[in-house]
């Protein structure tokens, strides 16, 4: 079967660490990021400013090979910045408003291709400006919208977020983000069947942490994994991109759940033993990409 083209809608910008290194990322930078490497040439939409900041991320994306025709450049607002601080191996995040991916413009949106997989998060639609131009990048696309929910105080509306899971197909969040939405104490399987019937969707992916993830689909097929007990950890920062870059893989590639899911948490695995949510080194998805034959 023909791949769809994959747009990645949403956030670029800096972490910035208690130890004074800041590291590129962003969820939807990220899945873009980790797609590239496993060689599927996503289109990454996004906005950056004209400075010094805005210019390392092209750097980075030409470096890696992306395609930068998502890409757009404001003269008034800065490349995006979030400071983060790590307690108990747990990073917190205060997010910096009206940063230039706040103001993705639609104008550039209207020659894609219709057929697609859309990727986006909820931080990025905070601003009408760039809620304005996804909804004219979904508009003009058929294919799965796929949701990834991003909770970020205050930077959030619940009637906002469930408004976007009614346009979604596929969804994940974490098992507090689940429970924030559904607002009552159901057993996170009940919660999760309800969750897809309630917005009908393909199906959701909730992530817990050191539990593992859940999956279900519309079908009633659940599946599970829990990371192995002995992997390192230096930070969780990115984390769950990585594994939803993998499930896209997976939906891209027409895997079987259960088997995105167990792929989705060895990459993640591997990526909290490093800094930040990104990584440069290409040998780092070598393994991946011969294991999983893409």
């Amino acid at each position: 079967m023909a791949k769809p083209a994959l747009y990645i809608f949403g956030e670029v910008l800096f972490d910035h660490f208690p130890d004074g290194s800041a590291v590129l990322g962003g969820a939807p930078f990220n899945v873009a990021w980790h797609l590239q490497a496993f060689g599927q040439q996503p289109l990454f939409i996004s906005r950056v400013g004209d400075d010094g900041t805005g210019k390392q991320v092209k750097q980075a994306m030409q470096e890696w090979g992306m395609n930068m025709a998502g890409l757009q450049t404001d003269s008034v607002h800065p490349t995006g910045k979030v400071q983060v601080d790590i307690s108990d191996g747990e990073p917190g995040y205060l997010i910096v408003p009206e940063q230039a991916y706040d103001f993705i413009a639609d104008e550039t949106l209207q020659a894609l291709p219709a057929a697609g997989l859309l990727y986006h998060g909820s931080l990025a639609l905070r601003n009408p400006v760039s809620r304005q131009a996804w909804e004219r990048l979904k508009a003009g696309c058929t294919g799965l919208v796929f949701l990834d929910v991003n909770l970020r105080e205050p930077w959030w509306r619940k009637a906002e977020v469930l408004a976007l899971a009614g346009e979604a197909d596929w969804i994940k969040l974490n098992h507090v983000e689940l429970a924030a939405l559904q607002a009552d104490n159901a057993p996170v399987e009940t919660a999760m069947r309800r969750f897809i019937d309630d917005y009908r969707l393909q199906g959701l992916v909730v992530t817990r942490g050191k539990q593992g993830a859940l999956a279900m689909d519309a079908g009633g097929h659940q599946a599970e994994v829990v990371p192995a007990q002995s992997m390192p950890v230096v930070d969780t920062v990115g984390a769950g991109d990585a594994f939803a870059a993998v499930l896209l893989l997976g939906l891209q590639l027409h895997w079987p759940l259960s088997l995105s899911l167990q792929r989705a948490q060895s990459f993640a695995s591997a990526l909290v033993g490093r800094r930040g949510a990104t990584v440069h080194d290409p040998a780092f998805y070598r393994d991946f990409v011969t294991e999983w034959e893409i």
